[in-house]
């Protein structure tokens, strides 16, 4: 392979590196999006290396172990890059950053204990990029970040060694992902992308490079800055929606209203956007997102109190599912604080193999407060640990020694049971946080039922 570098801020040198398979990629941050984005790159042809400080990770992508096996569709991309030699895995970052031409970041934006947002992964990789960045590189960044954040700090953090110029001999811009976890090759070949450059210049060349990967349409913003605020915005508006809906399945179960029925005739109306009540919102998006708003509002005095409100609203849902539990044991002789509840569900989301930020753990340390053993079962995380619980290898096992079941995730698995299953239990108590139990059946079966927003 040529060690000839690719000026990035030429559009047309850039178009002919896409061409002749050339452009030498360097995606940051391997994991739940960052390995998908990579093996994109890579299954366009151009040779994409990704880092991670991860080191097992990184050594079961190189012996061809592909870590993500609840994202459909990409284990045939791994093999076939892999096999092609067209993808590689490091946590060497001095060696990958300046052989290549195109720099990626997928890096986590996680909140502190205090729900401030944690950039320092970002701020540590563009430290290290002001020593090792080759001149006239380009630097991608599709973490999601507040508005402000690339021209604010990121572009001075890569500068301070004084060998690199915004503008002049290194470039940055960003494309703010958008995937849902489990749907990722879809979101990726379906869903149109932002894309944001320092420049006018630099967000055409983006496009450029986007569109020869991804294949999908791409909106061009203004600057970076916009195209970060249209990404926080989208996922904060159904946070906020979220909060709107289940701050009114509370009032509808006290008024004996089903949500779901109303939610149903709702999404007749043409612009009625539906969104379900729940356990909680979780995961490494629609929390932090709101937070990141927040953020940004304090920093500048400007107040977004709905925002607030909804994610206090959305907070204290596992709260509610603990009321709910402790009412349905006023119906048995056993004390809450005796008896052992099985957990359905930890990932913070359907089908797939997520626990960031999941409702499912908040439920169950309250539950551990209240001196309840908790067994947990979630087929994607069967026989490992999970909030120093052991997760149960099946329910047909356990199901006879709990005193009540609480569905805390729709995995598809949990919608096809036999509902006849729950009457196993010593008392036969069933909490349905996600809507997936008739609850008129439920009584028909004798179970003594509560779901969440259903009424009675």
């Amino acid at each position: 392979m040529s060690n000839m570098k690719i000026n990035m801020n030429n559009l047309d040198d850039v178009l002919k590196s896409l061409n002749s398979q050339t452009l030498r990629v360097c995606v940051i941050g391997i994991g739940r999006i960052g390995l998908p984005t990579a093996l994109s790159f890579a299954k366009s042809g151009l040779e994409t290396i990704g880092v991670d400080i991860n080191q097992k990770l990184v050594d079961n992508v190189n012996s061809g172990k592909f870590p993500l096996k609840d994202e459909p569709g990409y284990n045939e991309i791994f093999d076939d890059v892999i096999k092609n030699k067209k993808f590689s895995a490091t946590t060497n970052i001095e060696n990958a950053v300046p052989n290549s031409d195109l720099i990626v970041l997928s890096l986590p934006t996680p909140m502190d204990e205090n729900n401030v947002p944690d950039y320092s992964a970002l701020k540590t990789v563009a430290s290290k990029l002001s020593d090792i960045l080759s001149p006239n590189s380009l630097v991608i960044v599709e973490s999601t970040i507040e508005p402000g954040f690339i021209e604010d700090e990121m572009i001075s953090i890569i500068s301070k060694s004084g060998r690199l110029n915004a503008e002049k001999n290194f470039f940055i811009g960003v494309c703010p992902e958008n995937a849902n976890p489990g749907e990722i090759l879809h979101d990726f070949t379906n869903l149109p992308r932002l894309v944001g450059g320092i420049n006018s210049d630099i967000a055409k060349i983006i496009k450029s490079i986007y569109n020869f990967v991804f294949s999908v349409e791409l909106v061009e913003m203004p600057n970076c800055k916009t195209a970060n605020a249209v990404k926080l915005t989208t996922n904060v508006f159904r946070d906020i929606n979220i909060a709107f809906i289940s701050e009114l399945s509370l009032m509808f179960e006290k008024l004996g209203i089903d949500t779901n029925k109303v939610l149903e005739a709702a999404t007749k109306k043409y612009n009625f956007q539906v969104h379900y009540p729940g356990a909680g919102v979780g995961g490494p998006c629609l929390p932090i997102n709101s937070y990141q708003l927040l953020n940004t509002a304090k920093r500048i005095g400007s107040n977004l109190s709905i925002i607030e409100s909804g994610r206090k609203i959305n907070e204290k849902m596992p709260q509610h599912v603990i009321e709910l539990t402790t009412n349905a044991f006023e119906e048995i002789p056993e004390s809450l604080s005796t008896s052992h509840i099985l957990i359905l569900g930890v990932s913070y989301k359907p089908n797939v193999k997520d626990i960031q930020l999941t409702p499912a753990e908040e439920i169950i340390k309250k539950l551990q407060e209240k001196n309840v053993i908790v067994h947990i079962y979630d087929p994607y995380f069967t026989s490992t640990e999970v909030f120093g619980i052991v997760v149960e290898k099946n329910i047909e096992d356990i199901i006879s020694k709990v005193d009540a079941t609480i569905i805390v995730t729709a995995h598809n698995e949990f919608k096809k049971l036999d509902i006849s299953l729950f009457k196993q239990m010593k008392h036969p108590i069933l909490i349905d946080t996600r809507g997936i139990i008739d609850p008129l059946f439920a009584k028909e079966q004798k179970l003594i039922f509560r779901g969440l927003g259903r009424g009675e």
